[in-house]
Parts: C-alpha cells; sequence; structure tokens
C-alpha cells in the first residue's frame, strides 16, 4: 500500500499533472536567493518555486524541509502544505521506525486533507487521500520469509531515488516470493524512473499477467504512453484499468486525464427509468407507473420494465438463487427488465412506427442502442450499478466477459483517440 502511495506522486507529477501557478523548468531548482536580497514576500515566492521544482524533479527528501519551513510562515497556503503532505508520504518509507513511519503518514493525511479544503483538488491529492488509511497502517507487502524486508529496503530505495538499488531488492523480493504483484510492479516502476521505458514496459505487462484484476499497472503504463504520445495504446491500457476496478474514483481519474490529455470528454451514461418498484416482502410489491406523458409503447415498454423487476423480487429471485438467504438486487434482474422494455419497444415493427419517436426521447434511445449492440449487462456494471449488484455480480462477469466490458467503454464512454497532427 506505501508503494502505492508513493508511486502516486511519481506519476503524476512525471506525466505533468502537478498543477503550479507558473510553469517551473529544471534550472528554476537552483537555491533560492537570500532573504536578505529580497523582500519577505519575494523572498517565500522563490523557496515556494524551488520546493515545486524539487517536487517535480522527484527530490522529494530534499523539498521536505522547505516545504515544512514555507508551512511555518504561511499555513494556509494549499499547494505548500500539499508539497508538504506529499513529501511525508515518500519519507516515511525511509523510516526504520514502524510506528514513526505511521505517525507520518497520519501528519501527511491531515495535511492533504486541510490542503484540500483550502481548494486543492489535484487527481494526485484525491488519490492520495483515497489510499491513505485513516489510521496510518501500511500492511505487510509479503508473508514469505524476508520478502518483505527486502520490499521494504527497496522502497526506502526509491524514495531516495537509487533506483538501482531498488531494482536490485524488489528482485531480491521476488527471487523469495516469486507472483509478488507489487514487486513485480516496482521494478516496472523503477525502470520508469531510470527513464529505462522498455524495460518498464516489460515488467509492467508481467505485473498485469501476474494479476489482471489489479489496476496499478494499467495505470502507469497508460501513464508512461501517455508522455511518450503513444495515445491509442494508452487508451487500451485506460480502459483496462477501469475494467479492473470500476468502481475506484483512481481508475476513473486515470481515464480522465487519458481523455483531459486528448482534449476530449468521457460520456456519462445513465438511463433515467419513470416509476418505480417498490418491494417490502415477497405478498407486498408497489409497481409505481409514470404519469401518462409518452407515447402508448414507450409507457407500455416502462411498464414491461416494472412488472419484470416486481417477478425477480418474488418468485424468480429465488429460482436463480437458491442458495441466498434473501432477496438482492442483481445483474440478471435489471438487465432482464431492461431487455423486457427494449423488446417491448421493438415489437410489432414498433422501432420503424416510432423512430422519431424514440429518438427524441434520449432515455430510449439509449436503451435500444446498448441493446442492439448487446451491451445491457455491461451498461449496468459500469455505469449504473448498485451496491448489491457491484458487491456480488461485477467480479463473477468479468472473469467470463472482460472483453465486452472493454468494448463498451471503447464504444460508449470513451471516445476514439484524435489522429495525430
Amino acid at each position: 500500500m506505501l508503494s502505492l502511495l508513493s508511486r502516486q506522486i511519481f506519476f503524476l507529477v512525471a506525466v505533468s499533472s502537478f498543477a503550479i501557478p507558473t510553469a517551473v523548468r529544471a534550472q528554476d531548482s537552483a537555491p533560492p536567493p537570500a532573504a536578505s536580497a529580497a523582500s519577505p514576500d519575494d523572498a517565500y515566492q522563490a523557496q515556494r518555486k524551488f520546493a515545486i521544482a524539487l517536487l517535480n524533479q522527484q527530490k522529494h527528501i530534499e523539498a521536505l524541509p522547505v516545504f515544512e519551513s514555507l508551512a511555518k510562515q504561511h499555513p494556509d497556503d494549499p499547494e505548500v502544505l500539499f508539497g508538504w503532505g506529499a513529501c511525508l508520504v515518500t519519507h516515511s518509507a525511509t523510516v526504520a521506525d514502524p510506528d514513526a513511519a505511521r505517525q507520518e503518514r497520519l501528519h501527511a493525511r491531515q495535511l492533504l486533507l486541510r490542503a484540500k479544503e483550502l481548494g486543492k483538488n489535484s487527481n494526485l491529492l484525491l488519490n492520495l487521500l483515497d489510499l491513505l488509511p485513516a489510521d496510518g497502517s501500511a500492511p505487510p507487502f509479503s508473508s514469505a520469509t524476508g520478502a518483505d524486508s527486502a520490499m521494504r529496503a527497496g522502497e526506502a530505495a526509491f524514495a531516495k531515488n537509487d533506483y538501482d538499488e531498488a531494482i536490485k531488492n524488489y528482485s531480491h523480493a521476488l527471487e523469495l516470493d516469486p507472483k509478488n504483484y507489487d514487486a513485480t510492479l516496482f521494478v516496472g516502476d523503477s525502470y520508469f524512473a531510470k527513464k529505462d521505458f522498455p524495460n518498464a514496459l516489460i515488467w509492467y505487462d508481467r505485473a498485469i499477467a501476474l494479476n489482471p484484476n489489479a489496476d496499478s499497472a494499467y495505470r502507469y503504463e497508460a501513464d508512461m504512453l501517455i508522455k511518450s504520445g503513444e495515445m491509442e495504446k494508452a487508451r487500451a491500457r485506460s480502459i483496462q484499468a477501469v475494467v479492473s476496478n470500476p468502481y475506484s474514483q483512481i481508475t476513473w481519474r486515470a481515464l480522465n486525464y487519458w481523455a483531459t490529455s486528448n482534449h476530449l470528454q468521457l460520456s456519462q451514461l445513465k438511463i433515467k427509468i419513470p416509476g418505480g418498484v417498490e418491494r417490502k416482502d415477497d405478498q407486498h410489491i408497489n409497481i409505481t407507473l409514470s404519469p401518462k406523458v409518452s407515447g402508448a409503447s414507450i409507457d407500455a415498454a416502462w411498464a414491461a420494465y416494472g412488472m419484470s423487476r416486481a417477478y425477480w423480487m418474488g418468485d424468480n429471485f429465488k429460482k436463480n438463487f437458491p442458495k441466498d438467504p434473501q432477496y438482492r438486487h442483481s445483474l440478471l434482474e435489471e438487465s432482464e427488465s431492461l431487455k423486457m422494455a427494449a423488446e417491448v419497444l421493438s415489437g410489432k415493427g414498433d422501432r420503424k412506427k416510432h423512430a422519431s419517436e424514440y429518438e427524441k426521447d434520449p432515455d430510449v434511445s439509449l436503451l435500444l442502442k446498448l441493446y442492439d449492440a448487446k451491451m445491457i449487462e455491461p451498461y449496468v456494471l459500469i455505469s449504473a450499478p448498485d451496491r448489491d449488484i457491484a458487491l456480488n455480480d461485477y467480479a463473477p462477469y468479468r472473469e467470463q466477459h472482460r472483453d465486452l466490458l472493454e468494448a463498451y467503454l471503447s464504444q460508449f464512454v470513451v471516445p476514439p483517440t484524435p489522429p495525430k497532427p
């Protein structure tokens, strides 16, 4: 977990998503002028610029005391608080005492939360807050003898920018625990940090092969591909990251980063279904129909949707899920009910007869497009899940239909990669 935090800092800074008021170049990292040579505010701004340049160059350990000093001068500067918190996360990897390291992570979380309160809302800050446990804990990397200590040695070396030493320690951890996803991923990270992109790609692909349901390797490879301008390959990896975990804001931020890097926007899909179905128990299921304001066939379609769901809430759930002790909303229920509505809309030649009417209704139009493309299940799982569906139905569907989930995102959510100029 700790390395996932430090990698958020490394990668998002590496691909220039650390937003700062003015551009900072590598030569800007020269030591700031002495305070006596300028006004106090000029000296503060020079130090601030210097600290941000160090952060952009991955010199987090060097930047740490500068950010700390700046925060004491201006405790409400969100960029400074963010920089201090980010550098503390990295520094905690070098602290041998577990409790002291935990305290640093707790302090980092407090600083990041304060930066957010003051208006800082970068992807990096939000990702760090999502990943930092509220108690500052850092679970072990491996239960194999010696592997965890090798990983932590690699982490300390990575934090100090000693990437060859980091590779040596991560590789040793892999010798002791050959299927360790983190160790494989972090070797790739170290090669990325060295700007050895071909080797980084090899190790990211190995991590994906080890665990295709973990999102980090997809995201980091996509970051690398965006940095090198390979946008079509980056698009594919960004989509695969979401498929690995569509219920994480981190994977969606990564996909959105690809989109904004190409001056595009993701499509937000949601079918608004009129009326509703409420279940009190097996004998008391109420269907609420919408007022008759649409065409007869549209009203009939949504009524069919409601009746299908009511049937599922009664006997049909027990028939399909005999081992479940009580009813829950399922992918089968939702997808079959939406298909029932689509079939009513399509029956008896209604598609041709009411084509213009259907086209004017965005919910009906979207439903029919999904139905024709055989993408209703992926839509429900990715764009319209509830808690029951997400927890119970996504993983088994992904196991069998990863290709359909990727195709849904590619066809309906993510715009095509624009042609190179």
